[in-house]
């Protein structure tokens, strides 16, 4: 099978006037080394890395390990291995090493929980018994989650990424991550599940057990946009943070990590998103469900397939800037029956001069089946014309 490029267009982005108020006269500076050792904000709405520093180098992700456990969960949500429903038990054993561990959502002994209940814990007040009572709930046992979590992990191309817990209590190191990899996992979380993820993701309180708990998230309800995603602190880890907001069409996800002080780590996430949103101009290329192109199929029941987005595809370029921008599309072709709708089958390139490449992914737009005699017939007279 060989690689195939389609280029599609070459296009130059002009910068249109921003309404008045909509950017800080002065843009907010890049926040130091000090504040963030580990910094990378990431456009999802473009594939763009807009900052990166020291993105591949591994660290412990403390209570930011549950963004895996809440995006397991999802999956399995929408695959009906869980159900929201549920509801789960606390074993004795998880009581007595659990209770009152860190961040926790104050389990009872004898409860009697739903996975909603513990997804909510989790995600807004960094629940360390929830996460252990929904990973032995969902999987049977906190050993066969975390192979769920790894196994996730790599299908998603976390390269600098292992877990060893379900919630990121102190292992010896044995979990760690990179922020290039939160960026790929809150991606995904959010592209492959928004209903989900504003369900879950974002509550300023969490009540249970006749306990308020307010979330320590320090970007929602003070950056214009933010909605989470997840805190995490240890003595070891220091502070850490990944988090994202839109404004319009535009998705930032921003990752702090290894901050020495909760202070400095809620300062610098909030200066890298403003800096973000107001240095970079976003603008769309395709619609949400606009075809890109259509390419090639072997032996279906359609001779080609529409290739979209998951979502609007939009290109940031700096602001007051007008860079050449070029497009194309790569694939392994021609793509091969039986093709599902909103599989993913190609990339989008996305090159803006001066910014490192990007790319974002490709889903069929419908259902190819597999040819049947008469169809492969035609097709193989179709194939004497083309």
């Amino acid at each position: 099978m060989r690689k195939t490029i389609i280029s599609l267009i070459g296009i130059a982005v002009v910068s249109t006037p921003v309404p008045l108020g909509a950017r800080p006269a002065i843009a907010p500076a890049i926040p130091s080394a000090e504040d963030a050792p580990i910094a990378y904000l990431y456009d999802a709405s473009s594939g763009q890395v807009l900052f990166a520093r020291e993105e591949d180098r591994r660290f412990m992700p403390a209570s930011i390990t549950k963004v895996m456990t809440t995006f397991l969960a999802f999956e399995w949500m929408e695959e009906g291995r869980l159900l929201p429903q549920q509801i789960f038990g606390v074993r004795p054993a998880t009581f007595a090493a659990w209770h009152s561990v860190g961040s926790t959502m104050f389990l009872p002994q004898d409860a009697k929980v739903s996975a909603d209940n513990l997804l909510h814990g989790i995600t807004t007040v960094s629940a360390n018994d929830g996460a252990v009572v929904l990973a032995e709930g969902a999987a049977g046992s906190v050993q066969d989650w975390i192979l769920a979590m790894n196994a996730k992990a790599r299908e998603l191309g976390m390269r600098d990424t292992h877990y060893g817990t379900p919630n990121g209590w102190m292992d010896e190191g044995r979990t760690f991550t990179s922020a290039h990899d939160l960026a790929l996992l809150a991606q995904a979380m959010i592209s492959r599940h928004p209903t989900k993820y504003r369900h879950f993701v974002g509550a300023k309180t969490f009540r249970y057990n006749e306990i308020t708990q307010r979330n320590h998230d320090p970007i929602s309800g003070v950056v214009p946009g933010a909605d989470g995603i997840k805190t995490g602190f240890t003595n070891q880890a220091g502070y850490g943070f990944l988090g994202s907001a839109e404004r319009n069409g535009q998705r930032l996800i921003m990752v702090v990590a290894g901050s020495p002080t909760g202070r400095g780590r809620n300062k610098a996430a909030k200066a890298f998103l403003e800096w973000g949103f107001s240095s970079f101009d976003s603008r769309p290329l395709f619609a949400q469900g606009d075809v890109v192109t259509e390419v090639r199929v072997q032996d279906g029941a359609r001779s080609s397939v529409g290739l979209r987005g998951r979502g609007p595809i939009r290109v940031s370029v700096p602001h007051g800037k007008r860079p050449k921008v070029a497009i194309s599309v790569r694939y392994e072709g021609p793509l091969q029956a039986p093709i599902r709708s909103g599989e993913e089958v190609a990339e989008l390139i996305v090159e803006v001069d001066g910014m490192p490449q990007a790319r974002l992914p490709l889903v069929a737009d419908r259902d190819v089946a597999k040819a049947n005699v008469v169809q492969r017939l035609a097709n193989g007279f179709r194939g004497w014309f083309i």
